[in-house]
């Protein structure tokens, strides 16, 4: 495929700086609640796509123990490679692979549950990645998935991107932009449903995402995301991001530690 997407373009450092300041902060406080609403059980066979670093992944090996399979997959080379170097957990030994959520290179009717953390907006086609999650899922598998809500929800994300269109441009802002890609809930459901899932049940939630200072989350945004391979900023952009962030976010610190929200749809359905 031609197509190279956002995140497939982070790069080592990135990964590595990914999994030690954004995945504690703005993932792992969803992992547990992905893991509980697809009622991961012991013995089962697990697939996580758009694994990143692994917080899903490896939260579900402890889950279905050493009799269950885990697999976890991203088309994302260094992501997979911060993943692998990571001390491993009690539970299943998880399999790594490299691969686009577009073609899954896995057989029909393999696995009881799949998982996809704040993956599935940043796929280019939607569709096709839902039906290949329906296809090797065995029947009366679940799926459980995740997505951002509006970023209106989400003010700390809000405030960066308004930040970053009026300092840096119009491509940094959409970048910040494009994870809530898939924020109405209704649209979810319709996506789900046209792929063959039954029993949708798509459901808001709120959790709060703690960081330093609201210089830190600008930090982290541009140094382990897609923004970072968008070219570094100047050292006068960056501080003007910052600054107006920090304006905007006033009624969330907390002295000088930043405690924003973000909202996120979870959505649960069956093979």
């Amino acid at each position: 495929m031609d197509y190279h997407p956002p995140w497939q373009q982070v790069g080592g450092n990135a990964a590595e700086v990914f999994e030690r300041q954004l995945v504690p902060v703005m993932l792992a406080p969803w992992a547990a609640k992905l893991i509980d609403l697809a009622e991961v059980q012991p013995g089962m066979h697990v697939l996580d796509v758009a694994c990143g670093t692994g917080v899903v992944t490896r939260l579900a090996a402890e889950r279905v123990g050493s009799t269950g399979r885990v697999v976890g997959l991203d088309i994302n080379a260094a992501m997979l490679s911060v993943a692998r170097g990571l001390p491993t957990v009690g539970g299943a030994t998880v399999e790594w692979l490299e691969a686009s959520a577009l073609e899954i290179p896995l057989p029909d009717a393999s696995f009881d549950v799949v998982l996809c953390q704040h993956g599935l907006q940043q796929f280019p086609d939607h569709s096709t990645a839902l039906c290949e999650m329906h296809r090797v899922l065995a029947p009366e598998g679940w799926l459980a998935l995740c997505v951002w809500s509006r970023i209106e929800r989400s003010p700390g994300m809000a405030a960066l991107a308004e930040a970053l269109g009026r300092h840096v441009g119009a491509e940094a802002a959409a970048n910040r932009r494009a994870p809530f890609a898939l924020s109405d809930p209704v649209q979810l459901r319709t996506l789900l449903e046209d792929a063959g899932f039954r029993d949708v049940d798509v459901r808001t939630m709120v959790e709060t995402a703690h960081f330093p200072s609201p210089e830190a989350l600008v930090a982290y945004q541009l140094g382990a995301t897609p923004l970072s391979t968008l070219g570094a900023l100047t050292e006068e952009a960056q501080q003007a991001v910052a600054r107006d962030v920090r304006a905007a976010l006033q009624p969330y610190l907390h002295g000088d530690q930043l405690a924003v929200p973000m909202e996120a749809h979870l959505a649960v359905a069956r093979a």
